[in-house]
């Protein structure tokens, strides 16, 4: 039997029921929790709407990597890329580290290159040019590394379909040892080593972790290996590795992969770490974004991820990987304002193309959105925001979505991002078996393809006919998941405090969406960048100040502009807002329904 809606929202603004996330098994965990730990009500219906049992309650409120981090030789050919890293510090060889161009790709070469200087060695860092190269490695990169005098190359964050590029370096010379997490064909490129979880032949069950999670337990199993040939001494002592967490946190924040396990473990000492800012990269970035106060989980998907992604994006793509990897407060502090000018540019194309994408989109789909998928193209799109463009066409649609930049000439290349439920890698691996690509891949959540014009129409029906199953399955209940109610008066940043025990937040562990039951729309009105800012009144006359995001113009957004002075049922996050040194509790509003049958639908 179904149970009744939370607050009998059946639909909402939005058009979503509202259903409270624990079922009778959950809330009995919950009583569970509170009666074994003395754990206050609220975070003990947070911790058991995710699954954590009472017996399990101290462990996941105190993630400690040394207890989660599995041995690293669990990954297929961990062994033999430690073996060929000690032998390249051994030699004193020249190492490349060819990483990606986005936060994930810059923060595990950042990470790669200073251990390997803590090694001994000075290794060179390449970050393709996403428009003038592409993604991963190339043929004539690969050649220009190996003229620099290169012995090893070490990809991170690529390479795993790599094939031509890898086989120019094995034709020259060079070993290759690849550490990546994006989904392997049968057949893998030439590589002294392939460190991939999410290779066929891997069953380390480590396929959730974002590539700078799997140079981290690639420096690991290096330092092991080299403490074994007896490298570390008194006169050069073993670094402390914990204390690079901070750019693991970063690069798995921004890759959106899920916070549970090892990953969380990773946020969590990460930004304790971040906290006390001694990396000079990323207190000059913390800087720039004027982040004032502690960082939390979404200053660094939000604030940092983005103007490290700016470089790479509309920028020189090496400037985030060299900014991580600085000594030097002055040069960080020049090279965290160039890519904070460049995030701004990137902010002001990226909005003419949602525009522009969006207006494309709804004439598709019609006025029933009717389509499992989501695909637009045009020419004059910057190729290095196509992928921000999809992400709001699926935040706006609700179901996987492409944006594709057409070239001069016959082809164009594109991102996508998908919805949870729905792989979008594994299809379009397949969309290039079948010829529709001219190449792709990507993970569950988001990929990148290159096609020919000609084959987008084809291309498109694709992905209608392969996602549409998963992609209903995934939609037909868009329920609004409530962790508990609460009135405004409760309210405040001790709150927010108590629910961020359960935290850090983010994919996989998503943050407490609270309901604040019949209030009223004392205030709403437009400010930013297609914000709508609002304070809801409770019953007992507490205010609580409140923002929705990116919702003018939007069903939620123009809801709220309509409600004024109206009571409604209001459904968001909390954080702790900080303005001159004030704390204040704010809430992020998600959705609103009407509080009473003359009110909203």
């Amino acid at each position: 039997m179904t149970p009744p809606p939370f607050l009998g929202v059946e639909k909402s603004v939005t058009g979503r029921v509202w259903r409270d996330r624990l079922d009778e098994r959950g809330a009995a965990r919950a009583l569970a929790i509170v009666q074994r730990h003395g754990t206050p009500e609220l975070l003990a219906r947070v911790l058991a709407g995710r699954g954590v049992e009472p017996d399990a309650v101290e462990a996941h409120l105190d993630p400690t990597i040394r207890r989660l981090m599995p041995d690293p030789d669990r990954l297929t050919d961990m062994a033999a890329a430690a073996a060929r890293l000690a032998d390249a510090v051994l030699r004193r060889e020249r190492v490349t580290v060819f990483g990606d161009y986005d936060v994930d790709g810059a923060t595990a070469s950042a990470l790669m290159t200073l251990v390997l200087r803590q090694c001994g060695l000075d290794p060179d860092i390449y970050i393709p040019d996403r428009i003038f190269e592409g993604y991963g490695p190339n043929v004539e990169a690969i050649r220009q590394i190996a003229a620099r005098g290169t012995g090893l190359i070490v990809t991170v964050d690529c390479g795993t379909a790599s094939h031509a590029p890898l086989a120019e370096a094995k034709r020259l010379g060079l070993d290759v040892v690849v550490v990546d997490h994006h989904l392997a064909d049968e057949t893998l490129p030439p590589a002294v080593a392939l460190v991939n979880p999410n290779r066929q032949d891997d069953l380390s069950g480590l396929g959730h972790l974002a590539a700078v999670g799997l140079v981290f337990m690639t420096v690991v199993a290096l330092v092991r290996e080299l403490r074994r040939r007896g490298f570390w001494t008194d006169a050069r002592p073993q670094p402390d590795l914990l204390a690079y967490v901070d750019l693991v946190a970063l690069g798995t924040v921004a890759d959106v992969v899920p916070l549970v396990g090892l990953n969380r473990a990773f946020v969590a000492k990460g930004l304790i770490g971040m906290r006390r800012r001694e990396r000079p990269g990323l207190t000059a970035l913390m800087d720039v974004a004027r982040l004032s106060g502690p960082p939390e989980a979404w200053h660094l998907g939000f604030l940092l991820g983005p103007r490290i992604n700016a470089g790479g994006r509309i920028g020189r793509a090496d400037l985030g990987a060299r900014l991580l990897t600085l000594d030097d407060p002055v040069e960080a502090g020049t090279i965290a304002a160039e890519l904070d000018r460049l995030n701004r540019e990137r902010q002001a194309i990226e909005l003419a193309a949602v525009a522009e994408a969006e207006a494309e989109a709804m004439a598709a789909l019609g006025h029933d959105e009717k389509g499992a998928v989501v695909v637009t193209a045009a020419a004059g799109w910057h190729p290095g925001v196509v992928g921000l463009v999809a992400a709001r066409l699926k935040e706006r649609f609700g179901r996987p979505a492409f944006a594709i930049a057409l070239e001069p000439g016959d082809t164009g290349t594109g991102s996508g991002r998908s919805i949870p439920g729905v792989d979008l890698g594994r299809a379009v691996v397949r969309a290039v078996h079948e010829g529709l690509l001219v190449k792709g891949g990507g993970h569950a959540m988001a990929a990148g393809v290159t096609l020919k014009k000609t084959a987008l129409a084809a291309f498109r029906a694709f992905l209608e006919e392969a996602l549409a199953p998963a992609v209903e399955l995934a939609r037909r209940d868009q329920a609004l998941k409530i962790d508990g109610a609460v009135s405004g008066a409760a309210v405040t940043p001790e709150l927010c405090r108590t629910l961020a025990q359960a935290g850090p937040f983010g994919s996989g562990n998503p943050e407490p969406v609270l309901a604040l039951p019949s209030h009223v729309v004392a205030y709403a009105d437009a400010v930013g960048q297609a914000h709508v800012r609002l304070r809801l009144k409770a019953g007992d006359g507490a205010m609580v100040e409140a923002i929705a995001f990116r919702a003018a113009g939007q069903p939620l957004g123009r809801a709220l502009l309509e409600s004024r002075g109206q009571r409604v049922h209001v459904a968001g996050c909390l954080a702790v807002d900080r303005w001159q040194g004030a704390e204040r509790a704010q809430l992020r509003v998600l959705d609103i329904a009407g509080a009473d049958p003359t009110g909203l639908p």
